[in-house]
């Protein structure tokens, strides 16, 4: 049975107080595929009430039972595994070998993670005659976002149960469908009722009442950076503690020293990895004014690496953008980018050649892009990279760090004692030195207009607690 139209609140399948009909596109054909209903306010607060009323009880469960608990839905999503990628694929246009192999995988490993975690983390001990509690925080609202889906689901609701939290989960109205088969996940697992909860909707009618509701302890966002904005002002009312990550506009520093060959290639593909849509994604290549051209002519012959066409087919590694507004917003950067002097190395405005339909963006490179240009300064979200030629070492720190955001950033150099200085210098959550494979135990998340506190690993469950001292405890 198919549960689109339904909510999942108090461990079972309920209609909407009100249907409101969202048709899901396939990126692919501009078509849509399905149905999910929206909610509403009244929704928010029938999924709220289950969450507080479970909290009670789920909260004094022990961490072996917890720990428990995450094996069985980590067992469950291994099940569903196959059919998380395909719907991955088809609501956000990822190529399907990219859905199973990092869409799909990511959220495996948050779930394989927070398990390791459990198995040694302290929720108790004693500094003298004290005891020091970590304590799960309450009910939490989470708002997830369509470009990472399950990404952004697992490495919230795992550690949120590991914490002993309850949760009410609004993912992306734009890709729904692995949200309501993870919900499914959830159920096969046996997680108690109330415990998760999920309610589907836009950010005006559900996620605005989840983030000002009175009895939601916190809310967990992951969206940009304007509408994480709002979700803090609804939330100030009620002074709940609001754990955001947002924008980026991450630089990727070649210093002289690197490797260019090696590392021009592989800053473009991280880019332009899932068509890049991803929020740590290495947009600004800054690069010495010397090299600049080599590196215009590397890549240049990387980008010509993508085949960009439909996601189910092999012959293709890069889909679509997920939306039109996504594709309209893109298009008119790279227009903005020819307007203000940058010079087009490859790709440009308009869809790949023998796409009619589709949100098919062509994978685009700008080369003496300069920090007044929009391409600079705003968060694309598409396969569009800004080579951004530097004079000095301290010049490239200074323009790495002139961004309102502060998500990521990368470092490419052979001399591995310059790269470490120059990673001590960056003003963002993660810096990634010679493209090292994703680490799932790594810290995630951003300095200024990127958020506040962090995801992933423990990092991500102690979001999830509060902190108590029991003085006298041991006298």
């Amino acid at each position: 049975m198919s549960h689109n139209m339904q909510f999942f609140i108090d461990g079972a399948w309920v209609d909407p107080i009100t249907p409101q009909a969202i048709e899901v596109i396939d990126p692919s054909t501009e078509e849509a595929f399905t149905t999910i209903s929206g909610g509403s306010a009244g929704d928010v607060d029938k999924a709220v009430a289950a969450a507080k009323a479970a909290f009670e009880s789920f909260s004094r469960t022990s961490p072996a039972a917890r720990l428990q608990l995450l094996e069985a839905v980590l067992a469950e999503y291994d099940k569903r595994y196959e059919d998380i990628a395909q719907a991955c694929s088809q609501e956000m246009g990822a190529p399907l070998a990219f859905a199973r192999d990092a869409q799909a995988w990511i959220g495996q490993a948050h779930l394989r993670e927070i398990v390791r975690v459990m198995k040694e983390y302290k929720f108790a001990w004693m500094e003298g005659d004290m005891q020091i509690v970590k304590e799960p925080i309450g009910v939490v609202g989470m708002i997830t976002p369509w470009n990472w889906p399950l990404n952004q689901i697992t490495c919230k609701v795992g550690p949120a149960l590991a914490a002993g939290c309850t949760m009410v989960l609004k993912p992306s109205e734009v890709a729904p469908l692995t949200g309501l088969i993870f919900a499914e996940v959830m159920e096969k697992a046996g997680v108690p009722k109330g415990v998760f909860n999920l309610v589907n909707g836009d950010g005006a009618s559900v996620g605005a009442a989840l983030s000002a509701h009175p009895d939601v302890d916190m809310m967990s966002f992951t969206g940009s950076t304007r509408a994480g904005i709002l979700v803090a002002k609804a939330a100030a009312d009620t002074v709940k503690r609001v754990h955001q990550e947002l924008g980026g506009k991450s630089p990727n520093i070649l210093l002289p020293e690197a490797d260019f060959a090696k590392a021009v290639p592989q800053g473009v593909a991280n880019l332009f990895s899932n068509s890049g849509q991803s929020c740590n994604a290495p947009s600004r290549m800054l690069v010495p004014r010397a090299r600049h051209e080599e590196v215009v002519e590397l890549a240049r012959a990387a980008a010509a690496n993508f085949v960009v066409g439909d996601p189910r087919s092999e012959n293709s590694n890069l889909g679509p953008v997920v939306s039109k507004i996504q594709f309209d917003k893109i298009q008119g950067l790279i227009e903005a980018g020819i307007a203000e002097g940058a010079t087009l190395v490859a790709g440009g405005p308009g869809r790949p050649e023998g796409l009619s339909r589709g949100y098919y963006v062509r994978p685009t490179v700008f080369a003496g892009v300069t920090p007044e240009m929009r391409i600079a300064r705003e968060e694309i979200f598409g396969p569009v990279l800004a080579i951004m030629p530097y004079d000095s070492e301290e010049a490239a720190i200074a323009e790495a760090n002139n961004t309102v955001y502060g998500l990521a950033a990368y470092i490419q150099s052979e001399d591995l004692a310059k790269a470490r200085a120059v990673a001590s210098r960056m003003r963002a959550g993660t810096v990634y030195i010679n493209a090292p494979p994703t680490k799932i135990s790594a810290p995630f998340g951003g300095f200024k207009q990127s958020g506040n506190g962090r995801e992933w690993s423990h990092w991500g469950l102690d979001e999830f607690l509060e902190i108590k001292g029991v003085v006298g405890y041991g006298a």
